[in-house]
């Protein structure tokens, strides 16, 4: 799959639980897909790095980490 320019959205799940990467069947229960707006540049960029096929995972563990941060901020 390759970017299409004019199209910038990607449909990614939220990780809340376990996790298959397997591709196949029925996304895992505790997931919810989500549409999110990025620019075409951060697509590629995110792409060079780890492949088109684990975009929706490379986002989630962002997201995730992210999160982890600012909690733990929060807590100080």
């Amino acid at each position: 799959m390759q970017i299409n320019d004019v199209i910038n959205a990607i449909l990614f799940e939220i990780e809340r639980g376990t996790d298959s990467d397997d591709g196949m069947g029925r996304p895992p229960l505790g997931m919810k897909a989500t549409t999110i707006r990025l620019s075409v540049d951060t697509i590629r960029r995110i792409e060079a790095q780890v492949g088109n096929r684990q975009l929706a995972k490379f986002i989630r563990e962002a997201v995730e980490r992210e999160l982890r941060r600012r909690e733990e901020e929060q807590k100080l």
